[in-house]
């Protein structure tokens, strides 16, 4: 690509936000043109807005240091200097639905880490290897929204991105019933060891809102485009605890499952490591070339071991073994604000730019 698109983060300030500007270096297809924040930021350059909170283990690109920092809802000025813009905003749920809608409204495509949108029926919500197809919707979201090239897209919440392509792998063998109990890193709040030093050596056994979402959202994943909308499955059901762990980076959750056809362990393993989607078919520049790994080792997937794989954007899988109860158990993990936020954004833009979504204005 002789030009890049002009990317703009909304939130880019925070965690996930600052996690967009480490992906989005040096990337082949999208170039980070404009940061938006709230006013205590705007007119500051990045370096001097984010200060001594740059949360990354790798260092502030060179290139967004001395980008001054606009005031995000100053939607139009932001808008006229991007050709789309990724959205991490730290708002109310009505507030984050109005200002990505006002961005659209623009006639510029936003891509969202948020959950407000979620569950706006013609807003798809994808995991690009699961259901690509769930980007038609967005056809019938623009005439909602009167516009010719605007829109939000979004992808799902950060827990279930270690258990919802397991499930999909093996769908032919038709799971109906699961249970999840994830164990979720710090920085899915959000925050670091040094920010939050009350969770080291501790657990915390409830996030809010966390539980539903991961019960809720794999069905919408897999549900299909009717009369314009969304509507999710009704299998399989699922039931979830959601713990925070002493954990920096990394969602594992503990997985039994129910088939109403019965795989061999063979076979289940045979699926995992073929699984692959429209990212790998397409070569996105974000795409893991192996989505799914299976570990054979009783002792993995680990955190410290494992939440790289594939750059932070694969799942690791282990200990699948019969049960007692269940058909089936294993230990999923991915890199949750990798795969799990900015890079499961980064890749769905990617997506949308292969499909015609995202285009130079």
């Amino acid at each position: 690509m002789s030009q890049k698109l002009k990317a703009g983060i909304l939130g880019g300030t925070g965690m996930v936000g600052q996690r967009f500007i480490a992906l989005l270096e040096n990337h082949p297809w999208f170039e980070v043109t404009t940061i938006a924040a709230s006013p205590r930021s705007a007119g500051k350059t990045y370096k001097e807005a984010v200060g001594n909170r740059w949360k990354m283990d790798t260092p502030m690109p060179e290139a967004v240091k001395d980008i001054v920092v606009m005031n995000v809802n100053e939607v139009e000025a932001v808008a006229s200097r991007v050709d789309f813009v990724f959205s991490a905003v730290d708002m109310s749920k009505e507030e984050i639905k109005a200002i990505e809608e006002a961005y659209a409204k623009t006639e510029t495509p936003v891509v969202s880490n948020n959950s407000a949108h979620r569950w706006t029926p013609d807003v798809p919500m994808v995991v690009p290897e699961i259901n690509p197809e769930h980007m038609k919707v967005i056809d019938f979201q623009k005439k909602r929204l009167g516009t010719e090239r605007g829109f939000v897209a979004v992808k799902p919440n950060c827990s279930i991105q270690s258990y919802a392509p397991v499930l999909t792998a093996w769908k032919e063998f038709e799971p109906f019933e699961v249970v999840a109990t994830t164990y979720q890193a710090i920085s899915g709040a959000g925050k670091t060891f040094q920010d939050w030093p009350e969770m080291e050596g501790n657990i915390i056994p409830y996030i809010g809102g966390e539980e539903e979402k991961s019960e809720k959202e794999p069905l919408r994943i897999w549900g299909e485009i009717k009369d314009g909308v969304i509507v999710p499955a009704e299998s399989p059901v699922i039931t979830c605890q959601c713990i925070r762990v002493p954990v920096l980076n990394g969602h594992t959750a503990a997985v039994f499952v129910k088939f109403r056809k019965k795989p061999t362990r063979e076979q289940l393993i045979e699926k995992l490591r073929t699984f692959s989607g429209a990212p790998q078919e397409l070569n996105l520049p974000s795409a893991p070339e192996h989505f799914i790994q299976y570990l054979e080792e009783d002792n993995r997937p680990q955190v410290t071991e494992d939440v790289n794989y594939e750059n932070g954007m694969g799942v690791s899988v282990g200990r699948l073994r019969e049960d007692t109860v269940y058909d089936w158990k294993f230990i999923g993990l991915s890199h949750n604000t990798v795969r799990g936020a900015a890079g499961g954004a980064v890749l769905c833009a990617e997506l949308l730019k292969a499909q015609g979504y995202i285009t130079a204005k």
